[in-house]
């Protein structure tokens, strides 16, 4: 049996690229991450409520008073569900002061069913001290 002089062929061994294609996607993911959360932010402006102490008599107009009912006042005159969009055309934001007791959900379908439209909706709460009664 004659051997080949020849010398063995080189075995070539692959390149694991499996590192580098991880580092590449998680590259990847992080700038989608990132760049997706400053394009699709939308800018939500919340006015912060601010706390005074006024009389009732002070309190901001036109006013809205809902009562657990369902009953609702403007300005202390009664008024009518579905008129008061027309009583508020002159006027670009409506001060709201519900009974403690009443939803938030029954207050969010009665002013949807009132289609006011342009109209600022701002709550008015009142601070009760312990001694008052409830």
């Amino acid at each position: 049996m004659k051997t080949s002089r020849l010398p063995a062929p080189r075995v070539r061994h692959p390149i694991d690229s499996s590192l580098a294609i991880v580092n590449i996607v998680l590259l990847l993911i992080f700038f989608f991450l990132t760049t997706g959360s400053l394009l699709n932010s939308r800018s939500i402006e919340v006015a912060l409520p601010e706390t005074t102490r006024l009389p009732l008599d002070l309190l901001p107009q036109p006013l809205l008073t809902v009562s657990a009912d369902g009953g609702m006042t403007l300005d202390g005159d009664p008024i009518d569900s579905g008129t008061l969009a027309a009583a508020l055309i002159d006027s670009p934001r409506v001060n709201v002061l519900t009974d403690q007791g009443l939803s938030a959900t029954f207050l969010l379908e009665t002013l949807a069913a009132e289609n006011l439209v342009a109209v600022e909706v701002r709550l008015v709460t009142l601070h009760r001290e312990t001694g008052d009664a409830p």
